[in-house]
Formats: structure tokens, C-alpha cells, sequence
């Protein structure tokens, strides 16, 4: 019986194209399912444990990439799979048309199979990497059948098309250590995983699609499309493009991408990381609220709370940076633990960024245990992400605080307390551009501190040029809260 089977397998690979016949053969000696048998009983695995274990790599494993520490305003589009040719030569078009260069994942299965199609991507300017041999489950295998499914699907692209990939990725981004040490065996530079692997829509309205995707359009990001399981892949293409635009990011190869890309130094290297920590004595503790300061000069403090998108928060700088104008980031670190690059990206515009807790509670409702945990960790993920000491402000949500609590927030390592003395409720979305105006400059007076927000969907950008003009002719200047604070009157 099993002679009869394998006789109609090598009958089958005769109709097969020289390289898959090839790489089959080599499959089949080695005891690899190449043509994706999962059953226990199944001939390849039978083979397979007939085989002696590869060596497992001892060396260091290739790091895992969701996406690249970087403040520049680029990104990456990569693919997973080989499309048909029809869905290739469409995808191929809309990217030219929005001048966009991607990097495709290809499995070196299709790429045996249709070899010129791979060559078209190479032709048209896009990078191809090493989307594994049969796209299997790879956390699933053992380290020899991992080992292999990189290193033939290695061997035939770069047979193929003359390409020697880079990266790996696995067909849904998953990995494990094992992917990891075979990786770095076979030579690859990283495992790529993902900022965003977008998948078919469900019952989404296009305005909703497109607010989804231009929520992942970050700096650094990576984003993910699998041809084979995205229904209409360039319709995404389309999206994306689009959002990106609207952003003002643009796209480039994902080479190019980690090329530009830092190294984030270990969280204890960083100084002031170990400044904030929790201290059960806090009955005694000395603060300060800070509303604003006494002074006769005319200036004030610009400052903005919360977290938002690359979209919103892009804006700000950019008016910012427009005006000439310095201000104070209160972060909510929760969303800056997802998106690093976008705080080291407000500190490298020249800015302040603070501790506005990690979870956003109002800090009167917690334990003094629950309360230092969550400022201790905020600080801690906000240094990380800036790669440097925070300016050591706090500022509560909501602005609600007590003694007790305030005394809690002190013994951490946060005395100053940052309030405020302007408020235009500009987080609510029904107060219009020229509410928020009309609201702050009515408030405004020497050494206020301003308060505004970062959030999405409010009308906030469309309201600061307006402030920061209108402020300016009266003779007003603007500087960080930290500076308003350390003023001499």
C-alpha cells in the first residue's frame, strides 16, 4: 500500500514544474510533509521521525519586528503569499499608481510553482522575503521541520529570482523560540511580524474601514495584508494609500524601513527610568499643586492631555511647529505602550511629555497601593518609549485630587502636582473650534497654564492656531510648564 502511494506521488510530480519536482524530491528524502500532511499517521511523518534532529542553533536568535523604533514619518506595506496573476498585475498597478514600493512575503512553494510571478514583483521594484516553504502552522512543528520550511523556501526564491531574503515571516505572524533560533540559522535577518495584519471586513461601512486603517497608520508601523485571504486586496491598497495621505506619512520598502530604525537601550540603562517607586510612607509627604504661576509677565503655558492617533497628534505638532510654540504632553501610557515612536516623536520635536497615569483612573478612587502601582508603571513605560527621563510632572485625570492622594502621588517621586487655571472643556466634541477660542482667551491671564487635549474627533486642532494667534497679539509668549514653573517671578 504504501508503495502504491508514493508511486502516485512521484507520477504527480512528473506533471510538476522542474523546480517544485525538485524540491519535492528533496522534501520527500528528508522526510518533510512538503505537500502540508498534518496527519500523525501520515507517510512524511513517519519518514521525518526517521530522520536524525538538525542541531539546534546555539547562537543568537533572530529578533522578532511588530515594528520599527523610529520618529520619522515612514512606514511599510507588506504582502503574504503569491497572488494569481490576473489579482498580481492589478495589485501591481494600484501600487505604481500610488507610488508606493511594498515588500512581498512570498511562500516558496509559489514560487516554484510560478516562478514569474515572483520575477514581476522583483521587475516592478518590490522586495521579496521568505513567507516559509508550505505556510504551515510553524509554532506547531518541531525544530527540524521549522528549519526546513525557511531554508527551502530561502533556497528556491533565491534560486528563482536571484533574491537571498532578509526576513521571515510566518503565515499569520506568529512565532516561537524555535522560529526564532531557526531563523538566525538560515541567516535571516529578523522575524517581521506586524503593527496591523488587516483582514477581511465584516459589515463595516467605508467611512468605518477607512478610520480603522488610518488608526494603525503609525510611525514606524507595519502593515499586514494576506492575498490569498483578503478578498479585495487592491480596494485596501486604495485605503491605505489614502489614509497615509491624509496622515502625511509615507510608505517605503521594509528594508529601508528597519535600515532607518534605532536600537532602544535596555529600560534600566536609561536615566531617571528608577525615579519613580513605590513608598508606603507617604503620611508626611511634601507637594505642591500647581495652577499656574504668579508673575506680571505675559506668559503662559500650553499644555495638552490624553492620547490620540498619529493623525490628531500630528497635527498638533505640526501647528505647533508652525507657531514656534513649545508645550506640555500629559500622556496617557497606556496608549503610548502601544505607540512609542509617536511620544519620542513629540520629544523630538522639542516638546515636554509628562506622566498622566497609565490607565487614566480618577486617581481619588484607588487604593494608595493601586494608585502608586499605576503611576510607578506609567513612568516606567513612558521612559522606555522616550528613551529618556520624562518631565517629572504629574498630572491627575479629570484634575480631581486630594490630600491624602496627593500626598500618595508625592512619596513616588512626583511632588509637583500640574493642574490648571484654563479649561475650555475641549474634549467634549459638541464645544465647536469657536468655543474652545472664545473659552480660553476669556480665561487666559499672566502664567496660566492652558489645558487642551489630544484626543480624536474633538476640535482641538482647529481651534490652537487660532488661540496661539489671538494670544500673540495681545503680547503673549509660550513656553513648557517645567519652564513657567522654574521662572524667577
Amino acid at each position: 500500500m504504501r508503495r502504491r502511494l508514493f508511486a502516485k506521488r512521484i507520477i504527480g510530480w512528473i506533471r510538476l514544474p522542474s523546480a517544485v519536482l525538485a524540491l519535492a524530491l528533496l522534501a520527500a528524502q528528508a522526510g518533510c510533509g512538503f505537500f502540508g500532511d498534518k496527519g500523525e499517521d501520515s507517510d512524511s511523518h513517519r519518514a521525518a521521525a526517521a530522520q536524525p534532529s538538525a542541531a539546534r542553533y546555539a547562537g543568537e536568535p533572530s529578533p522578532a519586528i511588530p515594528f520599527v523604533y523610529t520618529a520619522d514619518r515612514e512606514l511599510s506595506l507588506t504582502f503574504n503569499g503569491l497572488p494569481d496573476d490576473q489579482t498580481l498585475n492589478r495589485l501591481l498597478d494600484e501600487l505604481d499608481k500610488q507610488g508606493i514600493k511594498a515588500t512581498f512575503f512570498v511562500p516558496g512553494m509559489r514560487v516554484a510553482e510560478e516562478p514569474d510571478l515572483a520575477k514581476l514583483i522583483v521587475s516592478r521594484g518590490h522586495e521579496l522575503e521568505n513567507n516559509t516553504l508550505n505556510r504551515l502552522d510553524m509554532t506547531k512543528l518541531s525544530y527540524e521541520q521549522i528549519d526546513r520550511e525557511i531554508r527551502l523556501a530561502d533556497e528556491v526564491i533565491e534560486r528563482e529570482t536571484g533574491i537571498k531574503p532578509r526576513y521571515l515571516r510566518t503565515r499569520s505572524g506568529d512565532y516561537n523560540d524555535d522560529v526564532r533560533l531557526a531563523a538566525a540559522q538560515e541567516g535571516m535577518d529578523a522575524v517581521i511580524v506586524y503593527s496591523l495584519f488587516l483582514h477581511n471586513w465584516k459589515d463595516e461601512s467605508e467611512s468605518e474601514k477607512y478610520l480603522y486603517i488610518r488608526k494603525y497608520i503609525t510611525r514606524g508601523g507595519i502593515l499586514a495584508i494576506d492575498t490569498d485571504e483578503f478578498e479585495d486586496v487592491v480596494e485596501a491598497v486604495t485605503m491605505i494609500a489614502k489614509a497615509a495621505k491624509d496622515v502625511g506619512y509615507r510608505f517605503i520598502p521594509l528594508q529601508e524601513l528597519v535600515q532607518h530604525g534605532g536600537e532602544r537601550k535596555p529600560a534600566e540603562e536609561i536615566e531617571g527610568y528608577d525615579l519613580a517607586k513605590p513608598n508606603t510612607d507617604y503620611a508626611h509627604s511634601q507637594y505642591k499643586l500647581i495652577y499656574n504661576v504668579e508673575t506680571d509677565k505675559k506668559v503662559v503655558a500650553l499644555t495638552f492631555d490624553d492620547w490620540g492617533t498619529d493623525y490628531t497628534i500630528t497635527k498638533l505638532l505640526d501647528i505647533l511647529a508652525e507657531q514656534q510654540v513649545k508645550a506640555t504632553f500629559f500622556l496617557r501610557v497606556k496608549g503610548v505602550e502601544a505607540n512609542p515612536n509617536l511620544a519620542r516623536a513629540i520629544v523630538e520635536a522639542g516638546h515636554d511629555v509628562a506622566n498622566h497615569s497609565y490607565s487614566h483612573p480618577v486617581v481619588t478612587t484607588l487604593t494608595p497601593a493601586e494608585l502608586q502601582a499605576d503611576i510607578v508603571k506609567a513612568h516606567q513605560v513612558l521612559t522606555y518609549a522616550i528613551q529618556q527621563k520624562p518631565t517629572m510632572l504629574f498630572r491627575p485625570p479629570t484634575g480631581e485630587i486630594d490630600d491624602q492622594t496627593a500626598r500618595v502621588i508625592a512619596a513616588i517621586g512626583y511632588p509637583n502636582i500640574a493642574l490648571y487655571d484654563v479649561t475650555s472643556f475641549d474634549w467634549d466634541s459638541a464645544n465647536s473650534a469657536s468655543d474652545i477660542v472664545e473659552s480660553t482667551l476669556k480665561q487666559v491671564k499672566p502664567g496660566s497654564v492652558i489645558l487642551l487635549h489630544m484626543l480624536d474627533d474633538i476640535h482641538t486642532t482647529e481651534a490652537l492656531p487660532i488661540i496661539i494667534e489671538r494670544l500673540k497679539q495681545q503680547g503673549y509668549t509660550f513656553m513648557t510648564m517645567a519652564d513657567l514653573i522654574a521662572m524667577k517671578p
